[in-house]
């Protein structure tokens, strides 16, 4: 084939003649870049669900990309909602029957492996082939398709279906990625204390230092080359671990971007729960249930989200189709992750971030986004 393409795109469908009933799956794996067919496989499975018969097909697709590709990252994109979710984490696997077949599937996809939802006509080849084969007018199996074949159709465009998304549509094939770095540790943090915008501004103890030194390799895997961008927050503890970010990886020294700075908890900086609570507790459960409560002379959790979010715009229209290395705190980072898979502001309060741990978001074109890692740590 002439090397091996960095990108490819598993298209995968299967279905049932009676659900259950007599059935089959198909999958594709196309080049990302051209668009161009792999190669293929369908097969019948006897009697099946719809859903048994989806799973199948996304096996299938992984195995093609292990074999024929097995280095480039990939995107899956299939019609079933159900096994897009279930993949993506967002929706459990209640029914026995596709339990193990989710586990055989997580075990071939590759760490940062997407799944996106495509409306049935544009996963047009998959459910092709699997009637073909469910027909008699194919033999089962797999095989590799004439590289001289023409694409078999125009990458499809997918929309964001949020109102208000100004970048309209766009291929999914670009993404501009956002790796959010965690500060390392500082002397408020093992005694969990509110460290916020305006208050000692603590740069990193020497443990701190040590966690992010271990994290660059980590960060490192997510960067394209010399592409990458490192931006950071201008509170001192973020800067000096963008500082041992740069210094490790060899990037350019960080940007300030004030945006992603952490929350400026006023009259609580420097508190614990325990000490706020003693102090007001009514104020402190208001400020944990509504997103338009803040502390005494501090910032709301709902402010905080429409800055945060501005900067994650320009940041995207500055590089697009980079990879934009953001070192920040808890707060932003849990914002820009709970925006990435549609969750509201109060998720906040529901996630957990260690120091110098690493989170991945991609954005596309036309305003969608997956979340690709949450919390790693070395």
């Amino acid at each position: 084939m002439g090397g091996n393409p960095p990108r490819v795109i598993i298209e995968a469908d299967g279905g049932s003649r009676g659900n259950p009933g007599k059935a089959a799956f198909g999958a594709v794996l196309l080049d990302a870049a051209t668009g161009r067919p792999i190669a293929e496989s369908a097969e019948t499975i006897g009697i099946a669900t719809n859903n048994v018969a989806e799973y199948r097909g996304l096996i299938a697709g992984l195995e093609l990309a292990a074999e024929h590709a097995p280095d480039a990252e990939i995107e899956v994109r299939m019609d079933s909602k159900l096994v897009v979710e279930q993949m993506s984490g967002r929706w459990k696997i209640k029914h026995p029957d596709m339990r193990p077949l989710a586990t055989e599937a997580h075990r071939l996809a590759p760490f940062g492996t997407t799944f996106t939802w495509i409306p049935r006509a544009q996963n047009s080849y998959a459910d092709r082939i699997l009637n073909e084969v469910l027909d008699g007018k194919r033999e089962p199996g797999s095989r590799l398709v004439d590289p001289e074949a023409e694409p078999a159709r125009r990458e499809p465009a997918v929309r964001r279906e949020e109102q208000g998304s100004s970048r309209g549509w766009a291929p999914r094939s670009t993404a501009t990625v956002l790796v959010l770095v965690r500060h390392g540790a500082t002397a408020l943090t093992a005694e969990r204390r509110f460290s916020g915008s305006t208050g000692s501004d603590p740069g990193l103890v020497a443990e701190g230092r040590a966690q992010v030194r271990a994290a660059a390799p980590l960060v490192g895997r997510f960067l394209d080359g010399d592409d990458a961008v490192l931006v950071s927050s201008p509170l001192r503890r973020a800067q000096e671990s963008a500082a041992v970010l740069a210094e490790r990886l060899g990037l350019t020294g960080a940007v300030a971007e004030p945006g992603v700075r952490e929350v400026d908890f006023g009259a609580w900086e420097g508190l614990t729960f325990t000490e706020i609570a003693e102090r007001d507790a009514e104020l402190l459960g208001r400020w944990r249930r509504s997103a338009e409560v803040s502390p005494p002379e501090g910032e709301s959790m709902r402010a905080v989200h429409d800055r945060v979010r501005d900067a994650r715009e320009r940041l995207l229209a500055e590089h697009p189709g980079r990879v934009v290395v953001v070192v920040s705190h808890v707060t932003p980072i849990k914002m820009l992750v709970a925006d990435a898979v549609g969750a509201d502001t109060s998720a906040v309060h529901r996630m957990e971030l260690a120091p110098a741990s690493v989170s991945v978001v991609a954005h596309y074109a036309d305003g969608a986004a997956s979340l690709r890692a949450f919390n790693l740590t070395s």
